[in-house]
């Protein structure tokens, strides 16, 4: 506007509100999930994510046999860390995503933990659900594979490939749960090569 002055325009719109909100309670639905969250900043921006909420609420009475809640961004961050059991299904603006994701990813081990998606009505992408918080592992051979290894798992159940799933899931999990080979976010000093090949050496294929 002037100089030291900068303004940042946010557009919410219903029909994308609602498109979201309903993917997030058909989640709920197919996955036998029993509430949903909505997670905003109304009470800072009541127009934009005062809309957003409004669409979730409506969408909410389509689906009487799922509960329905709504909390503010920074609430959610505390209850999360604090009572991580309330929250079931969680449904946001994009930017507050990100965040919450992050701060998920970490309360369960951390970005190289943790498969993420993304949809839209023609096609899915999977990839690590927490992808900038250790970019400082890039080239170097120390960093998890699991988000990536489980992301590949969700592709291939996407793909109704569920044996070859599976085999990587299963594998994955003897790994972990044996404890003996362990990425630095781990607790160990296994290269993210050696996790790989414990995989490999576990699989049943």
């Amino acid at each position: 506007s002037v100089p030291g002055v900068i303004e940042c325009l946010k557009i919410v719109t219903k029909e994308k509100s609602q498109r979201i909100a309903k993917f997030a309670f058909d989640y709920a639905t197919r996955h036998g999930r029993k509430k949903v969250t909505a997670v905003h900043k109304a009470n800072i921006m009541k127009l934009g994510d005062g809309l957003f909420l409004q669409c979730c609420e409506e969408v909410s009475h389509l689906y009487p046999q799922i509960e329905f809640e709504s909390m503010i961004i920074d609430n959610c961050c505390m209850q999360l860390v604090a009572h991580p059991h309330r929250f079931d299904v969680m449904v946001m603006p994009n930017l507050y995503g990100n965040i919450i994701d992050n701060l998920a990813a970490g309360l369960v081990g951390g970005a190289g933990i943790v498969p993420g998606a993304n949809y839209s009505a023609d096609c899915v992408i999977y990839e690590q659900g927490a992808r900038h918080t250790f970019g400082e592992a890039v080239g170097k051979n120390i960093a998890n594979p699991t988000a990536m290894l489980l992301c590949c798992v969700n592709m291939l159940r996407h793909l109704n490939l569920h044996y070859y799933a599976s085999v990587i899931a299963d594998a994955t999990e003897k790994v972990i749960r044996s404890g003996k080979v362990r990425t630095r976010d781990l607790g160990g000093y296994s290269s993210t090569t050696d996790f790989t090949r414990a995989v490999i050496s576990n699989s049943s294929y």
